[in-house]
């Protein structure tokens, strides 16, 4: 071997204290060593990766190699069987030489019979230089003030006034207190959420709008796939796994996120049951470790636990936890207990007096949600409740035209591709919102709405290059007529005609 083959050796093989120019590959299912991770160095230059290697041994163990050695008649009797299977015959008095190298078929390989070229040639995959990734440090003074955090969040979110407030509040102050850590004496603790509302009313939207304007990893969950460790399900766990994943597998940034376990009120207590509650109170329990701060081992790119499956360790106590769930007959938990306070005379609240009240949410109380099904361990753990409106229709019509990423400007701009200009009337945007109503899905309804009636203009549209403009009108809604549609033609021939008039010095009159 020359120098310059020692050199490039020592450079593979990271020896003499060098830094390895290549990647290592695994012999069995040829992966490198960025893809298959740890890598086992065997003689002769051999590295198997772990998950191979685990294989390997689980394998090996199933056979009693060792007993069948040990026995001298069960070791001739499978010689003799092997010789005969291919075809070799052994003269008397001839010994066998080396009869620990086959049994029965089953052929121990010497790693020193390789060394001649039986092993491929390696295989040089240039490693990728680490770039560092800067760790965002989270300064007081950077952190958006709350009127900011809520200002932004009016961008894309319409009403929920009340609720954008406490959202705001809560992960400033807790921003704040991953940046301070712990202030002299005094720890601040963690202000979880519990976003109660209606279905559609923007829960899981204002959440996602939240992450992406704070820049921090977010990770949504649904609780109805949870149950208790060891049943069929997602383990408690995978919630942290997931935001694991959304950081990129950056413990430190994982630390920092946040959490959305949407549809929460489905682990509440199941009531007249006999069978184990698997997916109910056993998950709030085993949630109680999440919420308040403990060191969990998640899986790294897996939902559950296995011996194939690295594990990290992650730390809740920095993560924002945000609970959110329709929570459906909690209304009616809530006028049973507003109606126990009504008296009897003059100055006496009538027991139909809640019956008409619209925003009955508003009132929920920690006694509400213990009557739900949400056991008191968990509820303390979520300091912060707050309640999300039903949408009327004046909230509907805004939410269809003034979000930044409003859904009748996703539709203009489609149309715009085509040089066609959208337009909508004022009582076709409340028609929209009146058959929103009757769905009762809020502004889930919205787009399913508007998908259906623009099918035939998405269709029709681009067939004809003479459109120019196209107006949604309320009749075209209802069914009972179509589509204000302008010519492109007529438009240039206006404009055509006042160019003539102005250079024969006419003014051009209707």
């Amino acid at each position: 071997m020359d120098d310059k083959d020692r050199t490039d050796n020592r450079n593979e093989n990271g020896t003499d204290g060098e830094k390895r120019e290549y990647e290592d590959v695994c012999f069995i299912c040829r992966r490198p060593e960025s893809k298959a991770g740890k890598m086992f160095h065997l003689p002769n230059g051999i590295c198997v990766c772990d998950d191979c290697m685990h294989k390997t041994m689980d394998a090996v163990s199933q056979f009693d190699y060792q007993g069948m050695l040990s026995n001298p008649a069960v070791l001739h009797m499978l010689n003799e069987q092997f010789d005969q299977k291919n075809g070799q015959k052994k003269d008397d008095g001839e010994e066998d030489d080396k009869p620990e190298r086959k049994i029965a078929g089953i052929s121990f390989i010497n790693l020193a019979d390789l060394a001649g070229g039986g092993i491929p040639r390696k295989q040089k995959i240039k490693k990728k230089e680490e770039q560092e990734k800067p760790k965002p440090a989270f300064d007081i003074h950077s952190i958006p003030a709350p009127h900011k955090i809520k200002a932004q969040l009016d961008q894309y979110v319409i009403g929920q006034e009340y609720a954008k407030k406490v959202i705001s509040v809560a992960v400033y102050n807790h921003y704040k207190r991953v940046a301070t850590g712990t202030m002299d004496e005094i720890e601040i603790e963690k202000s979880n959420i519990l976003m109660i509302g209606p279905t559609g009313s923007g829960k899981t939207y204002l959440v996602k709008t939240l992450a992406r304007l704070l820049d921090v990893p977010l990770a949504i969950a649904d609780a109805t796939s949870l149950t208790e460790a060891g049943y069929i399900g997602d383990d408690i766990e995978s919630v942290v796994s997931k935001l694991l994943a959304a950081a990129d597998n950056d413990v430190d940034r994982a630390e920092q996120g946040i959490i959305f376990i949407d549809e929460i009120d489905k682990i509440a207590k199941k009531k007249n049951t006999t069978s184990r509650d698997v997916s109910g109170e056993s998950v709030q329990q085993g949630m109680l470790k999440l919420l308040e701060g403990a060191e969990v081992e998640v899986p790294v790119g897996a939902n559950s636990k296995n011996a194939m499956v690295p594990l990290a360790t992650v730390n809740t106590k920095n993560i924002l936890f945000i609970c959110g769930g329709a929570f459906p007959d909690l209304e009616e938990i809530i006028r049973q207990r507003l109606r126990r306070q009504t008296s009897i005379g003059f100055t006496a609240e009538l027991k139909d007096k809640w019956d008409k009240e619209k925003n009955i949410l508003s009132r929920v109380t920690v006694e509400d949600l213990r009557n739900f099904g949400m056991i008191p361990e968990f509820l303390g753990r979520l300091p912060v409740i707050c309640t999300l409106e039903g949408l009327d229709e004046k909230m509907l019509v805004r939410i269809l035209k003034e979000p930044r990423n409003a859904i009748l400007k996703q539709y203009q701009k489609l149309l715009e591709l085509d040089e066609v200009k959208l337009e909508f009337a004022d009582d076709a945007l409340e028609a929209i919102a009146q058959k929103a109503l009757k769905k009762d899905t809020g502004a889930r309804a919205l787009r399913s709405i508007i998908e259906e009636f623009m099918l035939d203009i998405m269709y029709e549209i681009p067939k004809d290059e003479n459109i120019g403009r196209v107006i949604i009108t309320r009749a075209y809604i209802e069914g009972t007529g179509g589509p204000i549609i302008d010519i492109r033609s007529n438009q240039y021939s206006l404009g055509d005609m006042e160019k003539m008039n102005q250079i024969e010095g006419n003014a051009y009159s209707d």
